[in-house]
């Protein structure tokens, strides 16, 4: 299964924390929410809740992309957030344990574009074959 969504820029987008990736429907966020890489995300959570296994997540801004991995956790069931974690930390904002990279390691070059809040980057949650 494959889902996309899209989600748009904020000013005080960071991405510098080392253990998670968030998107979120908020419009607004102040710079210590330093795992926020997408705002105004336009997901379902129904869509979600049907992925399963381990997937790769590939975002998209201003003609570039970046690809990090995570497995899915079955008790996720937000909507109005989704977080990726290294750590096996079970909330139902949770949609992915096992993240093999933190928001710091993400392209610098999609960051800075996700300043601005014109910006828009694709999502696209893919399971992987096993």
């Amino acid at each position: 299964m494959k889902y996309v969504f899209s989600c748009c820029g904020n000013e005080n987008i960071r991405a510098t924390h080392a253990k998670t990736i968030e998107f979120t429907k908020a419009r607004d966020m102040t710079p210590r929410a330093d795992c926020i890489i997408g705002t105004r995300a336009e997901f379902d959570v129904s869509e979600l809740k049907k992925l399963s296994g381990k997937v790769r997540i590939t975002v998209e801004a201003g003609g570039l992309e970046d690809i990090f991995k995570a497995r899915i956790n079955p008790n996720f069931n937000d909507d109005t957030e989704i977080v990726f974690r290294k750590s096996r930390y079970d909330s139902k904002r949770t949609l992915g344990f096992g993240l093999s990279k933190g928001s710091n390691r993400l392209d610098r070059d999609i960051v800075k574009i996700m300043q601005n809040p014109e910006a828009v980057m694709k999502v696209t949650i893919e399971e992987m074959k096993k």
